[in-house]
Parts: structure tokens; sequence; C-alpha cells
């Protein structure tokens, strides 16, 4: 199984989508600065996942949260995220 994944970085206002099979040891990777093109963004969290039943359908996933209204979804839920957390 694949799982199409988006991070967010509150501090530096950054979400990033990627693909993976071991969502938790990506998080790690992404906190620990492997992936060099987003390690000044850290710390991630997760905000969001979707579970895929292979490669080719996660991928169409992940582009299509990469841009338009995918990307849009991910803003608006990061926005309930805030807002819900700032209520607390």
């Amino acid at each position: 199984m694949i799982v199409v994944y988006a991070i967010w970085s509150e501090e530096h206002r950054r979400i990033y989508v990627g693909m993976t099979r071991d969502i938790e040891k990506r998080l790690k990777e992404h906190n620990s600065g492997v992936t060099r093109s987003i390690r000044l963004f850290r710390p991630w969290k997760i905000i969001f996942t979707e579970n895929c039943s292979n490669w080719e359908s996660g991928r169409l996933k992940e582009k299509n949260y990469k841009k338009g209204i995918g990307k849009e979804f991910l803003k608006k839920l990061v926005q309930l995220i805030n807002a819900y957390s700032w209520q607390r």
C-alpha cells in the first residue's frame, strides 16, 4: 500500500506533499533533515494522509494535491486545523 501525505511547517507556513510506503519513517526522515530540499522548514507535522492501492494511483493523487483544487483543499485544511487549535 502507498500513502500520499501532506505535512505542514507551522513556523514557515509551508505544505509539502509526498508519497511513501511507511509514513512514520518518512516523517522522521523529513524532521531529521534527510530530505535536503525541505530541511530548512523543519519541524513538520502530518496534516493529511490518503491510502492508495498501488504506486501509479498514488502518483496521480500526489500530483493532484500539488496543484489546483488539491492544493486549495490542503490550504483550507490548514486553516481549519489552525482555527481549531487556536480555540483550544
